[in-house]
């Protein structure tokens, strides 16, 4: 497991859709073909790298809080890497749950 996530902290996320039906924000590394979800240490940091997340028209985005353990679990039975991001986009760590 990753230094910064001892302890299942709570990070942020990017999430789409409703309710009801919302998805994790997936990225697409295109140097790597590497599939990730971006995370975030900090909520000032989340809003801050919410303008760097690729969007789909028509879609509602916000960000979100999660433990670390879920968001790993969920990433790796759909076959994403957790990319740990900084406010202005520089990975930090990047983590195959």
């Amino acid at each position: 497991m990753s230094g910064l996530m001892q302890g299942n902290p709570w990070i942020w996320v990017i999430v789409q859709g409703e309710i009801d039906n919302e998805q994790y924000v997936g990225q697409q590394d295109p140097k790597t073909d590497t599939s990730f979800v971006p995370a975030f240490l900090s909520k000032e940091d989340a809003l801050k790298g919410y303008n760097l997340v690729h969007r789909k028209k028509g879609l509602k985005y916000e960000v979100q809080a999660i433990r670390y353990d879920d968001l790993a679990k969920d990433a790796a039975e759909n076959g994403f890497m957790i990319f740990i991001v900084d406010g202005d986009g520089n990975v930090k760590e990047k983590i195959n749950p």
